[in-house]
């Protein structure tokens, strides 16, 4: 483990160069790895833990047949590497339970009755464990109960991987009833293709997680994008020059910078009047959102917004309702100019990425 300075304070990160890909591999070369649902992090996780050399198997329902048709489609074998969710129960020693966070409620009877001593129980959120009045997930006391959450969608784990990179994780023991609880989730962790990993708890992850897809990461981007194109619409703006001063410039240039070299770093690299705006104004943002956030978190912590999502998610009809709302987004004025600016970009940068896919894949096992 290696020892880090996060802006003045030194935490503790797991990189591959301390725990290899060898290491992780000798760490679970006795077990089998059971990927339960084939939804957003399963098919990332399982290919990336099958092309790094582990014994996976899928645990999917064929009720959901976009999912084991999926499935079927990335290479996974009915009846040697596919199974019903409790066939691939009962087969693991690690269970990755990887349905959606709503639907752990329902699958959890099934998947508990395979959960014997000396297994390992894994999430890749801490929802149901923190909620578990709410969702009733109580693990037996003679497992394993461990998390690896990468900081991105299955997507980018899978996308990052065969590009020869790596996406941040956190990672944390819930319960250790082998004495390996840590060694197993860090293999993991290693396993899925992580840059590095950071250690947490089951709490602070669902906290932040929560937080940060309702705020900045999600819920807030979208918000204040709209606001800031409606208002430059409204003063006659044309839906080119709105979507390119509220999302394109931000997705294809400043928000590159950013990653490159930090706030300040992309701040400099503008124009002064850029700049000195950007300056005066961030404090007025920060004071008008500073409200939202704290009643955001209060209601993560407290447990209020867990219980708003599982009872909308149970709801009749949830499907289409999504679906509706989804196609409104799409739909929007705004999100239509989006499609037209996208359709306009040079196609040299989609070869370029293809190139770079393909360069990733050969190394993306290397030790």
């Amino acid at each position: 483990m290696a020892m880090i300075d996060f802006g003045g304070v030194r935490e503790v990160v797991v990189t591959r160069k301390e725990f290899s890909l060898a290491k992780a591999r000798r760490v679970l070369k006795d077990e089998t790895i059971a990927i339960i649902g084939y939804g957003v992090q399963g098919p990332a996780q399982a290919l990336n833990l099958k092309d790094n050399g582990f014994r996976v198997i899928v645990g999917q329902s064929r009720a959901f047949k976009r999912d084991w048709d999926r499935a079927v489609k990335d290479g996974w074998k009915p009846g040697r590497t596919l199974f019903d969710i409790e066939e691939a129960a009962e087969r693991g020693t690690i269970l990755q339970f990887l349905v959606s966070d709503a639907a752990q409620r329902a699958v959890w009877p099934t998947l508990k009755k395979h959960l014997t001593a000396g297994k390992a129980l894994y999430f890749s959120h801490g929802f149901s464990i923190v909620y578990r009045k709410i969702t009733r997930v109580a693990p037996p006391a003679d497992i394993d109960v461990i998390m690896v959450a990468p900081k991105g969608s299955g997507t980018s784990v899978r996308r990052n991987f065969l590009a020869g990179q790596g996406i941040n994780s956190s990672y944390a023991v819930a319960q250790d009833a082998t004495g390996r609880a840590e060694e197993r989730c860090i293999a993991l962790g290693i396993g899925i293709g992580s840059g590095y990993l950071f250690p947490t708890t089951f709490e602070h992850e669902v906290f932040s997680d929560l937080t940060g897809e309702r705020g900045i990461l999600m819920g807030a981007l979208a918000g204040v994008m709209e606001a800031q194109y409606d208002t430059l619409r409204a003063h006659g703006h044309s839906p080119s020059e709105a979507f390119n001063e509220t999302v394109e410039e931000l997705t294809q240039s400043l928000i590159r910078l950013v990653d490159e070299n930090g706030m300040d770093w992309m701040f400099a690299n503008c124009s002064a009047t850029a700049q000195r705006g950007a300056l005066d104004w961030k404090p007025k943002f920060r004071r008008a959102t500073l409200p939202v956030f704290r009643e955001l978190y209060n209601a993560v912590k407290t447990g209020k917004e867990a219980r708003r999502v599982v009872s909308a998610c149970g709801r009749k009809g949830y499907s289409e309702q999504v679906t509706r709302e989804l196609h409104r987004i799409r739909d929007s004025e705004m999100w239509r100019a989006g499609a037209a600016v996208r359709s306009l970009r040079p196609k040299e940068k989609a070869r370029v990425s293809g190139r770079g896919q393909a360069r990733g894949t050969a190394g993306r096992a290397v030790d």
